[in-house]
């Protein structure tokens, strides 16, 4: 490539001949046919020449020369669809493509999530040998858009073991999915989290498709089969002892179908839910789940389950009661939340809720024991752009057993 090309890059930049500054390059004098396109593209900065105060024009011009031009051009606004249509065979021979650069730059993001965590875990009648972990927990999140109406999502997790350095070279792509819409339905499909109404009846990661119709009042559909990929939990016997550690929730044997309308009505939001669990046994839940901002930031909420699993003698109505003010905004310098939260459900109206996610309760025992009651708090603050802390308190019982178990959980969740 020739640096005689730079005339061509200062028609695609508009340039027409005109004066200007003295020209600083020694072999291109005032009569050069080139003579006005060079001293405008030395006047805007674009080209510079070489130490010995030449142009070289007739010199060959080396890749790196030429992006540092169109880099310059570029800051100085330069068009770059005409850019590559005056180079567009010389281009084609570098092997460059660059057909709407600017919006493919844009086209893939990543972002990321660091959690330092600390869980304490203490449960009657047992050492509580194992129950107290640090974590800390990476997550980089790949957002791609497709075309204009459907992006793809994807995730990467590592966990690392504070105290046994477990895990360090770990790292599973749990979320792979598509958004888009069809028609006015909304779909998501794929590898995802699936989790509904404050993750009281589910919160689990599966393989299934999520469709949405609506805004004010929305229409909802959910087929999911589970995810083998979860972390394993403590097992306990009646009496509250370890006996062992599995894999909880749901496998990828299992298989889960939910149906739901949620309304948004001025300060009040409610939704209507059914569950049904496809697993060893079967089992179908309703839900009733509302929430009322009756002040500024504070919210009172309240919901009700009735659940019926197969072969169990087990309660079928549950409840929860709840009271949220505010919450730390990851943006916002010093914006703080907390709740409190009361709730009694049996074994029959749970699938595998937060609580079970991240082992706050015995599960086997909650489970033996017809389910858990008892309270759970929290809070949580900014403590600088980007960095919030929480803590979590939860006091449980098993409701017939005898079994209890109170977990502090603190954290530091750093987000970029």
């Amino acid at each position: 490539m020739k640096k005689s090309l730079v005339l061509a890059m200062a028609m695609a930049l508009g340039v027409t001949a005109s004066a200007y500054a003295a020209n600083p390059f020694s072999d291109v004098p005032a009569g050069h046919w080139a003579y006005d396109a060079v001293n405008k593209l030395a006047a805007e900065g674009v080209v510079t020449g070489y130490p010995d105060g030449t142009f070289g024009g007739d010199k060959l011009m080396t890749r790196y020369e030429m992006a540092q031009i169109v880099a310059k051009a570029m800051a100085n606004g330069a068009n770059v669809d005409k850019l590559a249509a005056e180079f567009a065979d010389e281009l084609d021979s570098l092997g460059v493509r660059v057909a709407n650069l600017e919006k493919k730059a844009d086209n893939v993001k990543i972002t990321g999530q660091i959690r330092m965590s600390y869980r304490d875990t203490d449960v009657d009648k047992h050492d509580g040998n194992g129950l107290s972990q640090g974590r800390l927990r990476t997550r980089l999140f790949v957002n791609g858009a497709i075309n204009e109406d459907w992006t793809y999502t994807g995730r990467f997790e590592n966990n690392q073991y504070l105290d046994d350095n477990e895990g360090t070279d770990d790292v599973k792509l749990n979320w792979a999915y598509v958004s888009g819409r069809v028609g006015g339905v909304k779909v998501d499909a794929g590898r995802q989290d699936f989790t509904n109404v404050g993750g009281t009846v589910i919160d689990t990661r599966g393989d299934g498709v999520k469709l949405a119709y609506g805004s004010d009042v929305k229409v909802y559909g959910w087929a999911l089969k589970g995810s083998d990929d979860l972390a394993e939990t403590y097992t306990y016997n009646a009496a509250g002892d370890i006996t062992g550690v599995k894999e909880e929730g749901l496998t990828s044997d299992d298989r889960v179908y939910v149906a739901g309308v949620a309304a948004k009505m001025g300060v009040v939001d409610a939704a209507v839910n059914y569950y049904k669990v496809d697993t060893e046994y079967d089992q179908d839940i309703y839900e009733i789940a509302a929430g009322w901002e009756f002040m500024d930031d504070l919210t009172l909420k309240g919901a009700w389950y009735n659940g019926d699993v197969s072969d169990s003698d087990g309660d079928d109505n549950g409840w929860m009661v709840g009271l949220n003010y505010a919450g730390a905004k990851a943006s916002k310098v010093g914006s703080w939340g907390a709740y409190v939260n009361y709730m009694d459900r049996p074994a029959n109206t749970v699938i595998y809720p937060t609580l079970a996610s991240y082992t706050y309760m015995p599960v086997t025992a909650a489970h033996d024991g017809d389910g858990y009651e008892g309270i759970e708090a929290g809070a949580n603050l900014t403590l600088a752009k980007n960095i919030v802390a929480g803590v979590k308190y939860y006091n449980l019982d098993s409701r017939e057993g005898d079994a209890n178990t109170e977990t502090i959980w603190s954290e530091v969740i750093f987000t970029f």
